[in-house]
């Protein structure tokens, strides 16, 4: 066995340590009941895909593009930033993940809006939109919600 060392040295060491571990905390953000509540909200914009959104097209369709410009935007903002940036945060806990799924879920919280208000506008034509669909409707509320979280989560870092 090696000798632990001088107590200056063991002093040392267990100061280092104490150090790294504070660094690796500073850079992480603490979930607890929230990061729950976040994975209920990520499983509900995936259900939201399969709702219609716009022109009676479902939310996976609108993400492929069927159901006009604006609302794939969202469709592709809320699922990126919602449900794929949202996992990665929700795994490795990164402090600076959780600020890219708050600005992000804002970001499509407007995106959302904007998808909504392009549904019930008139067109071209003078004709009034059809309006939205649920599954849109559901996903703008969860993205908000989730953006929400998420702004609360990057401001509690420790």
């Amino acid at each position: 066995m090696s000798e632990p060392g001088t107590p200056a040295e063991v002093d040392q060491r267990l100061s280092d340590e104490i150090d790294d571990a504070g660094r690796r905390a500073s850079r992480t953000v603490e979930l607890g009941r929230r990061g729950f509540t976040i994975s209920v909200l990520m499983f509900v914009l995936l259900v939201a895909q399969i709702l219609p959104w716009a022109q009676g097209r479902a939310g996976w369709e609108t993400l492929a593009g069927e159901a006009g410009g604006v609302p794939q935007l969202f469709a592709v903002t809320s699922t990126g930033v919602g449900v794929f940036i949202g996992a990665v945060a929700l795994v490795s806990r990164r402090w600076w993940v959780a600020w890219c799924c708050a600005a992000g879920g804002w970001f499509a919280s407007v995106d959302g809006l904007l998808a909504i208000w392009s549904q019930q506008s008139a067109h071209a034509s003078g004709a009034a939109g059809d309006g939205p669909g649920i599954g849109m409707i559901v996903a703008w509320i969860a993205t908000i919600i989730l953006a929400t979280l998420w702004m609360r989560t990057a401001f509690s870092r420790n």
